[in-house]
């Protein structure tokens, strides 16, 4: 049987398990067993123990759990309910006033959260009742939610980024710092955007309510203080080269207890259910891994990376023409499967092809954050979406057209990206150590 005879077989193997419910780790080890038990004679039990248990004790791993770990912490304190008083007042004066609210919130939080979906909830839970008590129109506020909760993802600390750095065995710190600028830039033309628009519907938006003075905007600050410390704790510390991403994990999980016992939200249940929930949200991700670990090499054994690579190469695709090819398959793909799943998934056999191409492996981690992003609020299977659908009960069709302008500023990110790779790798290039 040829190599893409037997590609197409597992592939429709695991997409058939995949469907049947079963957990995507143990599919993906399954299908691993299967290609190397049918079409291999290497020894299956030794090779399974030897990748797993390699896959699993990488030290740069740790930083994972940890935070996760941060992420749940500050989830259950009252975080982001200080950044929506010290933001609010700011940007009043703004076309689009309060709309704001929801993408600088999303990416002060984003920033020391790690997650898409947390970010989302986090700040949705309160900027949600608020703003629509304050008659701004629902559709707005659910669309600017869904586009900038993804920021979780790009800002970092990033789940998502730690997951490719030891797929692709790049450096976790400098991806991400490179994540930084591209973060703040689409955060940027996600405001622009809401301006634009609040200018031409300016009687769709609600007049302030309160006035506020420039002592009285100082005053506000005051909520973001203790966020703002956590972000250059972590941050400051990797970029200085003083912590590696592991070191600066385990600053966070401090800072963010100490912000949990400051705000007076940190006792034995909260301690314990945010330990319980990094848990088994880090075995999730965990068995993943393992099996997408196993599964690589059994693709390896078989030759579906070599073959993949070559027929890419037969083509022969510009780094333009291999990005927007990789781009659309990406969006495709992330409509049925999950962001992590996407990357462990694919990232081992399409990395010599990205090599070959001569792209860097530093900026592609940050476009397919970018494209996993995209995922978070494409349906069927948009992480996003389900999370505000749970926040205000509305049909998931009506939240993703919603979310569609935040879909096209962010394919318009991948575009400015590709013209100008400073954009992500201007940080890294000047980074310590």
């Amino acid at each position: 049987m040829s190599e893409v005879a037997v590609s197409i077989y597992l592939v429709l193997i695991l997409f058939f398990w995949l469907a049947s419910g079963l957990w995507i780790g143990l599919a993906l080890s399954l299908v691993g067993y299967l290609g190397m038990f049918l079409f291999t004679s290497r020894p299956i039990g030794d090779s399974m123990v030897m990748t797993i248990w390699g896959s699993m004790s990488s030290w740069t791993l740790t930083a994972l759990p940890m935070f996760i770990w941060m992420g749940e912490i500050l989830f259950r304190t009252r975080l982001s309910e200080d950044i929506f008083k010290g933001v609010a007042p700011w940007v009043e004066k703004i076309p689009g006033k309060l709309l704001h609210v929801n993408v600088v919130a999303c990416t002060i939080f984003a920033a020391v959260s790690g997650s898409s979906a947390a970010t989302t909830a986090t700040i949705g839970k309160i900027t949600i009742p608020e703003l629509m008590k304050r008659g701004y129109p629902e559709e707005k506020i659910v669309g600017t939610l869904a586009g900038a909760g993804t920021l979780g993802f790009l800002i970092p600390p990033s789940i998502i980024m730690i997951v490719y750095g030891v797929s692709a065995n790049v450096s976790i710190a400098k991806l991400f710092i490179a994540g930084v600028m591209p973060g703040i830039t689409l955060a940027v033309m996600f405001m622009l955007y809401i301006a634009l628009w609040s200018i031409f519907n300016k009687k769709r938006l609600p007049e302030g309510r309160q006035k506020y003075s420039f002592v009285d905007k100082i005053k506000s600050s005051k909520n973001l203080i203790l966020p703002v410390l956590l972000i250059l704790a972590v941050l400051g510390s990797i970029y200085t080269g003083v912590a590696t991403a592991t070191e600066a994990a385990g600053i966070g999980v401090l800072g963010s207890l100490v912000i949990a016992f400051i705000q007076g939200t940190l006792n034995w249940k909260t301690f314990s259910e945010s330990l319980l929930s990094a848990t088994r949200l880090y075995a999730m991700i965990a068995l993943i891994l393992a099996g997408s670990s196993f599964l690589s090499l059994s693709m390896g054994f078989i030759g579906l990376p070599r073959h993949l690579a070559e027929v890419i190469s037969s083509l022969n695709l510009s780094p333009q023409g291999l990005i927007v090819v990789l781009t659309v398959f990406y969006i495709i793909l992330g409509m049925f499967i999950d962001g992590i799943s996407m990357v462990v998934l694919t990232i081992s056999v399409l990395l010599p092809s990205i090599s070959q191409a001569g792209i860097d492996l530093i900026w592609f981690g940050v476009f397919l954050v970018i494209v996993v992003e995209l995922a978070q609020i494409t349906p069927p299977v948009g992480f996003n979406l389900f999370v505000i659908q749970g926040l205000t009960g509305k049909d998931l069709g009506y939240i993703a057209k919603q979310s569609l302008p935040a879909f096209i500023i962010m394919c318009f990110l991948v575009l400015l990206i590709f013209v100008y790779p400073d954009i992500v790798l201007y940080l890294p290039n000047k980074m310590r150590g």
